[in-house]
């Protein structure tokens, strides 16, 4: 067959088409595609903060970025992480999940310092979601011992609002001077009260709002707040006299962004929940923000509390870790002589 200066045209032409048909509508061969592995409560956050993102990267650079979203339990999620699932950006509710991508070389070992607030855009905490009128009078991390009541917790071992959940109790006791023993006691007596133990916070709300199973929720403030907000009448939102601060950082998963050649556009995604239209759809969701102006206009959002950290009363997460939820642990003892 003679190859003619038309024939070349022609055969360009269709090469060209069949790239641009293997490409998404409206994206080239230079768009980015950034997967976010987040914890199941985030859901709705993100589906606000994405397009968000996107329409303020595409102003500032003239680059398209799209955004895929993976949710589940915090750990599991970090687990899947280091298995091998590709993300661009982890967004997760504790720092001891970061922490063992850490150690995996999949993030930087000073991830914490890469971003500003030791890389946590947003905070929350952990409060109770009781039915209408409060039947059983929940006021407290003791009434949540009480014989008769039914507690709704996420498993420890999978996801961070349950461990959030367990260390508030047991740090509960400690704040008032209450001794390890007693602290023990008590998270012994909550957690014999748990009659299911769901994966996710996301499941654990479904068990409680749904199901309609248990007495009461223990989940974070914004977790609960949204509840309200959707369901009106049917839930009440309880503060007990003290809990836990719940910090939500956030890291870049360098392996991948390296490879894939994606820091840059990774690290603008991560600044922009810093900026004050990031910090703004976080108070929107109800979570509690670092930009001082943004809290003040939303403080109707909050109620006060008092809040102690896991570095405070418990060494940090790591040690934390090592002692309550490794195999073998506490929580492991309590659970398995409930």
């Amino acid at each position: 067959m003679t190859t003619t200066p038309h024939t070349l045209r022609r055969s360009f032409l269709a090469l060209a088409v069949a790239l641009g048909a293997a490409l998404p509508f409206g994206a080239s061969a230079a768009d980015t595609e950034l997967l976010n592995v987040s914890y199941d409560v985030a859901r709705e956050l993100y589906k606000e903060v994405n397009p968000a993102f996107i329409a303020a990267y595409k102003q500032q650079t003239g680059e398209t970025v799209t955004i895929k979203q993976s949710h589940g339990g915090s750990s599991k999620q970090a687990r899947a992480v280091a298995d091998g699932l590709e993300a661009s950006v982890v967004t997760m509710n504790q720092a001891n999940d970061i922490d063992m991508l850490a150690e995996r070389g999949l993030v930087a070992k000073d991830w914490a310092k890469k971003f500003p607030n030791n890389a946590a855009p947003y905070y929350s905490t952990m409060v109770y979601l009781v039915r209408k009128g409060n039947p059983k009078q929940i006021r407290n991390w003791e009434d949540l011992a009480r014989p008769g009541v039914q507690v709704i917790i996420p498993n420890p071992k999978t996801a961070g609002n349950g461990r959030y959940t367990y260390l508030a109790a047991w740090g509960s006791v400690i704040k008032k001077g209450g001794n390890e023993q007693q602290a023990r006691d008590l998270v012994s007596r909550i957690f014999k009260n748990v009659p299911i133990l769901d994966a996710g916070g996301r499941a654990a709300t479904t068990t409680f709002t749904q199901r309609q199973i248990g007495d009461v929720l223990v989940t974070f403030e914004n977790e609960v707040s949204m509840v309200r907000a959707e369901f009106g009448d049917n839930f009440e939102v309880v503060y007990p006299s003290v809990s836990i601060l719940a910090e939500s950082p956030v890291a870049v998963v360098d392996k991948v962004v390296d490879r894939r050649n994606q820091r840059k556009q990774a690290t603008a995604y991560l600044n922009f929940l810093y900026s004050p239209q990031g910090q703004e759809i976080g108070a929107k969701h109800y979570l509690r923000v670092r930009n001082d102006a943004v809290m003040k206009k939303y403080a109707a959002n909050y109620r006060p509390i008092s809040l102690f950290t896991v570095d405070e009363l418990f060494g940090g997460w790591q040690k934390a870790q090592d002692r309550h939820f490794d195999d073998g642990g506490e929580f492991d003892k309590i659970y398995s002589s409930k």
